[in-house]
């Protein structure tokens, strides 16, 4: 499987996913008369990012990943969200980014290396496949599944076929 198969169709079910998430997370705050800016700013734990840095991490890494392993420049998007509309909008920008790639793109992307900063100022090393495998996909899932229990600990109603979306 190449690793477009095994990233570009990912990154777009789980983003697509997550914006239907704050469809019911915006209207679950409308139906309970709780601000947005309550949910938007929740966090598991006080040491965390809130709801709406997760969403942006989920959107850059899908992304800067789909960059580094086609080799293009990685785009750059500043974090300005401050509402559920600005945060679809953020994830539709995601998606037709990641959907634009050409397979072509990712030919030989097994083995090319990929230089990443994986926390604190370390920068390391991996192949193109080790990269996605072992820091990309797994980052993307953390946050998006961060996200989802965001939303789902204050009381938005979420199953599992949420978080999955459309397979």
């Amino acid at each position: 499987m190449s690793l477009f198969d095994s990233s570009v169709p990912a990154f777009v079910q789980t983003l697509t996913s997550l914006s239907a998430v704050l469809d019911k997370a915006e209207a679950h705050a409308k139906a309970r008369r709780i601000q947005p800016d309550v949910l938007l700013g929740a966090r598991l734990f006080p040491d965390m990012f809130p709801l709406t840095l997760q969403i942006q991490h989920a959107c850059d890494l899908a992304g800067r990943a789909c960059a580094r392993l086609a080799q293009v420049e990685i785009p750059i998007t500043a974090d300005t969200e401050t509402t559920f509309a600005e945060l679809k909008q953020r994830i539709g920008n995601a998606i037709a980014y990641v959907r634009a790639f050409k397979r072509s793109q990712f030919d030989g992307a097994e083995t090319r290396n990929v230089t990443v900063d994986v926390g604190a100022g370390q920068p390391v090393t991996l192949s193109g496949q080790r990269y996605l495998s072992n820091f990309a996909l797994p980052s993307f899932y953390f946050h998006a599944t961060t996200a989802y229990d965001i939303l789902r600990h204050n009381g938005v109603e979420l199953g599992k076929r949420d978080f999955l979306g459309e397979i």
